[in-house]
């Protein structure tokens, strides 16, 4: 894989913490990364980080998962089938705006003469604080300090505490609490990166509601094509000793409620704003607008203190189930990094119910908002570990979107369902099909993630009524998309698909599809005669349903024994797909590091030429199949794919990782899970400005836990193959099993398995069983000698 240079920002600006990420000087060089790095959210609703007052600004962002606007598709010349309809997530009524003046001077943090700066994204509370000394041209000195929270106890609720302080001498101040909808950022996107979000040139946001309570203000609005509606309020609580008045304005797209205050010398003046989004698909906006006024009558009851209680409530519970220590390198920094990614996937998905985490979660506006494969592959298996009912919620939200995979199969000459490459409504808004629709190992990727959580979990229900429909139509697609070859070898090809990897489309039997796709029919044979066996009347049911007779269970029994995987005899590989291994290898050599990403510089079919890689695609085969293959096979592929992969992609360097690890090759496990693990923080890819990679943010937690501890889970049974580097000198964390919680400590010789919950489970240490009970909660292993590459 190309390597990256990993360049972190300066401690001085950027110190070190285990549990916070702290900015000591005000950076306008990092404003735009900053502003994912400090984003806030809980999976409903997410902040940029962007500061109080609205300026300086990269890209104002406050997003609802899900809200978006919908366009035609224009082709230059379009086809048959091909998507038509294209989604975009919208950047909705920005309310968390604070302005402040003191003797009518602005604060605006550019030109301000900052005596001391300090924000910190504090991952142990879930709250972003901001702490500012500020000397105004007359002198006066003027403490700012703010709080934020996006509340993940209450879904719909955001809150800012603004606390302003002259030290030395009394003052006006002027604090403008503002709301905007941006209507005027709807301008043009470039087109220069494809995986930036579409922008409009007419206005989106339709007002619908604006009105004004006293120190409550409600702006709705109805989204011009796709009709959802949505409706923001905010109120006021003022905590202060000082004499103030305010005045209320609104208008159709703004409003703002300005206070005066005649400020004390060391007296405060505390503004508490709460902040309500309510959104719908059906519901009108007055109804939203009601919804957003009995939210904030609770919460101007219950106060700003039982918010941050229920916080902080929320947060040990997570860290509980989740944290994820690591000594290694002999520094803080990755800890730190590590803590970071798990943060963000939370922010990413701990309220999602009713839709998908985006590509950039709610920090961003890349790729649109767009739900992909990166929640299945890369996301679920943190979350089936440590928050269950979340994976079962993603899992809920795919099965709603059943009946539109039909259609779309459908509109594809096909049986069964092909769920949509990329989507917000489950209708596909992929308008480049070689690499988006083409991918149709998206179907085999949902049900890969089905097979961990019920297999994980033991969650047999949730697959009787729910996964065993989606196992019946994905079947149906493979089943009819393939076909029985006529080369006299009885084999059934898939062709004309796209894998993983995106610089290699529309290729013959791409060896993880076939692969994929075998595993989808396996499973649905498997799930399909044990629903039969024990709930007779659901199969029944079910079968008559869709259609469904036993022969055609036993045809995808057949097609799954005759599924060509493609092997190369003379190489001992599994070549990428029939004629990857008869293309040119790609000049590496000669490719200027300025280059990368291969897309953004070079013509789709000059890639397509080329054995060139953008993300792990055979090597990704061979990690979620490791079962099916033996290491020899595993080190020949590995070390075939890894010096083709450009790295282009967030998505490899996990990936490589945990298989470096299976194989041995400790150091370059290490190395690859730095690239994961830094990737935000140190900007890896160039565009975190444009968002958090969340997928990655999941895949390094895998590197750990399926890399460096071993876990290997398939079908059921939990064993590790720990392998400690001499780097890392201790990693401890906790996994959910069946309701029961273990904890894994790996030291330098020895790992401990701890029954932290539970009455019972056994689980395999190198292929031993280790039995753990209530009274016997511990054991401690040996770790096998780990020699370093």
């Amino acid at each position: 894989m190309i390597k990256k240079k990993i360049t972190l920002p300066p401690e001085h600006i950027y110190p070190l913490d285990d549990w916070k990420i702290i900015q000591q000087k005000f950076a306008p060089k990092y404003l735009a990364q900053d502003e994912t790095v400090f984003a806030t959210g809980n999976g409903y609703l997410g902040f940029r980080g962007n500061h109080e007052e609205g300026t300086p600004v990269i890209q104002r962002g406050t997003y609802i998962n899900g809200f978006h606007e919908q366009w035609p598709i224009q082709y230059g010349e379009s086809a048959y089938g091909f998507a038509k309809t294209g989604q975009t997530m919208l950047n909705v009524t920005d309310s968390k705006v604070i302005r402040l003046y003191v003797d009518d001077e602005p604060f605006y943090l550019p030109t301000a003469d900052l005596k001391s700066y300090r924000r910190v994204l504090d991952m142990k509370e879930g709250a972003l604080h901001r702490e500012i000394l500020w000397e105004t041209a007359s002198g006066k000195q003027v403490s700012i300090n703010t709080t934020r929270i996006v509340s993940f106890e209450h879904r719909h609720v955001a809150a800012i505490c603004y606390e302003v302080k002259v030290l030395n001498t009394p003052a006006k101040l002027i604090v403008s609490s503002k709301m905007r909808c941006p209507t005027e950022d709807m301008g043009e996107n470039d087109g220069k990166d494809p995986r930036k979000s579409r922008k409009f040139n007419h206005n989106v946001l339709l007002p619908r509601v604006n009105r004004v309570d006293q120190q409550r203000v409600l702006l709705g609005h109805e989204v011009h094509t796709s009709k959802m509606t949505i409706a923001c309020g905010v109120d006021h609580e003022i905590q202060t000793k000082n004499s103030y008045s305010y005045k209320s304005e609104c208008y159709e797209d703004s409003a703002k409620i300005v206070y005066t205050v005649h400020a004390q010398a060391q007296e405060s003046f505390r503004l508490i704003k709460y902040m309500v989004y309510h959104s719908s698909r059906s519901s009108p906006v007055t109804e939203l607008c009601g919804r957003s006024e009995r939210t904030l009558d609770s919460l101007m009851q219950e106060g700003f203190d039982k918010l941050i209680q229920g916080q902080q409530h929320f947060m040990d519970g997570f860290w509980s189930r989740c944290d994820l220590k690591a000594n290694m390198y002999n520094d803080k920094r990755t800890q730190q990094c590590l803590r970071f990614n798990l943060f963000h996937i939370l922010q990413a998905s701990a309220r999602v119910e009713g839709t998908g985490i985006g590509a950039r979660g709610l920090t961003g506006e890349a790729y649109e908002g767009h739900y992909f494969w990166d929640t299945e592959i890369y996301l679920m298996p943190f979350l089936i570990y440590t928050s269950p009912k979340v994976a079962k919620n993603l899992l809920r939200f795919r099965y709603s979107l059943l009946d539109k995979a039909r259609k779309r199969a459908r509109e594809l000459n096909q049986k069964g369902a092909l769920f949509p490459w990329r989507t917000i409504t489950g209708d596909e808004a992929s308008a480049f099909f070689a690499a988006g629709t083409a991918q149709y190992h998206i179907n085999a990727d949902i049900i890969y993630a089905l097979r961990k959580y019920v297999e994980v979990t033991g969650d047999e229900e949730f697959l009787f009524e729910y996964g065993a429909e989606m196992l019946i139509e994905t079947a149906r697609l493979w089943a009819d998309l393939g076909f029985y070859s006529q080369n006299g070898k009885d084999e059934f090809h898939i062709h004309g698909v796209t894998g993983p990897d995106e610089y290699t489309a529309i290729v013959n039997n791409n060896a993880f599809t076939n692969m994929m796709a075998r595993e989808n029919l396996r499973y649905a044979v498997e799930s399909l005669k044990l629903l039969q066996g024990k709930r007779p009347e659901r199969f029944e049911a079910l079968a008559q349903e869709t259609g469904l007779a036993n022969a055609e269970i036993d045809e995808w029994e057949k097609i799954a024994e005759k599924m060509y995987i493609p092997y190369d005899m003379e190489k001992g590989i599994h070549p990428q797909d029939d004629e990857f291994l008869k293309k040119e290898i790609w000049d590496f050599e000669n490719t200027p590091t300025s280059h990368y990403p291969l897309l953004l510089h070079y013509h789709p079919l000059v890639i397509y030429r080329f054995q060139v890689i953008k993300q792990a695609d055979v090597v990704m085969g061979m990690f979620l199949l490791g079962h099916e293959f033996s290491q020899a096979q595993k080190k020949r592929n590995f070390d075939y794919y890894d010096p083709l992969t450009t790295g282009d992609s967030s998505l490899s360097s996990c990936v490589y990782s945990i298989l470096a690890f299976e194989l041995g090759y400790l150091d370059r496990a290490m190395e690859l899970i730095k690239y994961a693990a830094w990737m935000d923080l140190a900007d890896v890819g160039g565009n975190v400005k444009d968002g958090a990679h969340i997928a990655s943010m999941g895949g390094t937690w895998m590197a750990i836990v399926y890399g460096l501890a071993g876990l290997r889970d398939y079908g059921g049974k939990i064993s590790f193959n720990p392998k400690l580097p001499p780097k890392a000198q201790e990693v401890r964390f906790p996994l959910t099993i069946r309701g029961q919680m273990l904890e894994l400590i790996l030291q330098k010789d020895a790992v401990t398995y701890l029954l932290k919950k539970g009455d019972d489970l056994t689980i395999y240490h190198t292929g031993e069983a280790v039995h753990l009970t209530k009274k016997h909660p511990s054991k401690t292993k040996s770790l096998i000698a780990n020699a370093s590459e």
